[in-house]
């Protein structure tokens, strides 16, 4: 085959066959052509005899400009591509260097970097006991276009993994790379594990903290986590990622793996976020089957897990403001009227939010992160502000959170037209009773369909025949009237007797 040498073993291969067969069938037998076999026949020495070509078979196009130009460019610049030096030739001398050239070139600029260049950075392969490293990291797999409920999820996934074995875990993550996050990870895989490895090693997690401070706390609760489990702590340095390789690798064969599960699924929609969990973890375990001798050899190799989990969430102290509203990590949430003015200890939970009044859990919810297109997201629920919107429902016209309270878009589509059509104050008192309505009947999505039809024939929602579909009234009952004997009846029906 044209560029692969002939071995010696290829040509006694041949002269062995060459006694029993024709020469056609003995090259296609040795794998090599008949021309080859034409010389071989001639040949008296063996291919690795042979003294070097030490001969050119054409011109050297580039020995006039080799020396005087293209040399003195790559001592000034080392890392100059062979296409660039290309250019800049045929720049130089117009209509003499084709690009036929590229390749020749190339050989020659390798040939000289490997007897004249600089120093490379080599790498080590390192060995990995079982039950000694674990480590994570954090991966962005908005690729996969994943969507829940019909709308683009974008979203990150954490992965463990043990060195050795190359066991894994993975967990998906709203919003960015944080503590709560790795702390949740770690802790869920250490114990689906069952054990713990003797060293955990992470990034440098820069994308987890704003400023020193941060850092500082961050470093803390790291090395406590760690202690807690009775592993030793390590980083990789800053944008090294070659130092997490174990894992670093493992992050494109996940995302290639639920790529895959993905096809095969032939959609990529996903009715809710615990669906999509489920899907992760089921593509994990058919990627571990993968290595379960491995794993089981290093499973009997891990420390035992403590007698329980330590804290996954980061607590703040909070205080809620006159609005019924309060601020964590830049997001407002609402909560119910009878907490405002309390100072709560929030506990800010990787996918959930906890608010805690004297050892008591007061408040829970959802937790939002803020993100490049919503840097301060908003949470707020209609039914904590419903009762006191009930008793001032003209403050509804101007509420500066407004926009954020609607429970979905038809109910703020419905004040769009109706502040646009009635007066203000008649506006918001039909506002705030379309709201108590879908609260008291519990029909949001009903009573959102219903608007949606009304306005989309341009008219304005009728608050009694809304109410007469989807709350109505009790039958009155008749008024019964009981009269009582007098307690002279039961003397008479006493003598008759």
């Amino acid at each position: 085959m044209p560029g692969k040498r002939i071995t010696d073993l290829q040509v006694s291969k041949y002269k062995e066959l060459r006694g029993k067969h024709s020469q056609e069938a003995a090259a296609a037998k040795t794998g090599i052509s008949v021309a080859s076999a034409r010389r071989l026949e001639s040949a008296v020495v063996l291919p690795s005899q042979r003294s070097p070509r030490h001969w050119r078979t054409r011109v050297d196009p580039l020995a006039e400009v080799w020396a005087s130009e293209v040399v003195p460019m790559l001592e000034g610049a080392p890392s100059l591509m062979a296409v660039t030096v290309l250019e800049e030739l045929q720049r130089r001398h117009p209509e003499r260097f084709a690009d036929g050239v590229l390749r020749t070139l190339q050989r020659r600029v390798s040939q000289w970097r490997a007897e004249h260049g600089g120093e490379r950075e080599l790498f080590f392969a390192q060995e990995h006991p079982p039950g000694r490293l674990g480590l994570s990291d954090f991966t962005v797999a908005d690729d996969l276009d994943i969507s829940l409920g019909g709308l683009t999820f974008p979203h990150r996934l954490y992965q463990f993994a043990l060195a050795h074995s190359g066991w894994r875990h993975a967990r998906v993550v709203l919003g960015g790379e944080s503590f709560q996050s790795l702390a949740a990870g770690l802790q869920d895989a250490l114990w689906m594990a069952g054990g713990v490895p003797q060293e955990h090693r992470t990034d440098s997690l820069s994308a987890a903290f704003n400023n020193l401070a941060e850092r500082e706390e961050l470093t803390r609760r790291y090395q406590a986590l760690c202690k807690h489990y009775g592993m030793r702590p390590t980083r990789n340095n800053t944008g090294v990622s070659h130092e997490n390789g174990s894992i670093e690798a493992r992050q494109g064969s996940l995302k290639r793996g639920l790529d895959q599960a993905l096809l095969l699924r032939g959609s990529r929609e996903f009715d809710d976020l615990p669906a999509y969990e489920q899907f992760v973890a089921e593509t994990v375990r058919r990627l571990n089957a993968r290595c379960a001798r491995a794993w089981e050899v290093e499973r009997t190799s891990l420390q035992p897990l403590p007698t329980r989990r330590t804290s996954d969430f980061e607590e703040m102290d909070a205080r809620v403001s006159k609005f019924g509203v309060f601020s964590a990590k830049g997001v407002l949430y609402s909560v119910p009227s009878r907490l405002a003015g309390q100072r709560l200890k929030v506990r800010l939970h990787s996918t959930h939010l906890e608010a805690w009044l004297g050892g008591v859990k007061v408040f829970e919810c959802e937790r939002l992160h803020a993100s490049t297109a919503d840097r301060h997201p908003k949470r707020i629920d209609w039914r904590h502000m419903l009762p006191s919107l009930k008793r001032k429902p003209g403050a509804f016209a101007r509420w500066v959170l407004r926009d954020a309270m609607f429970p979905r878009s038809e109910y703020a589509r419905a004040w769009e037209y109706i502040s646009q059509t009635l007066p203000e104050r008649a506006a918001c008192r039909l506002m705030v009773e379309l709201l108590d309505l879908a609260d008291r009947a519990n029909v949001v999505a009903e009573l959102a369909i219903e608007l949606g039809r009304v306005l989309d024939c341009a008219e304005l929602p009728d608050i009694d025949v809304l109410r007469d579909r989807f709350a109505p009234r009790p039958a009155v009952m008749p008024q019964v009237v009981v009269v009582l004997p007098t307690a002279a009846v039961y003397d008479e029906l006493l003598e008759a007797a």
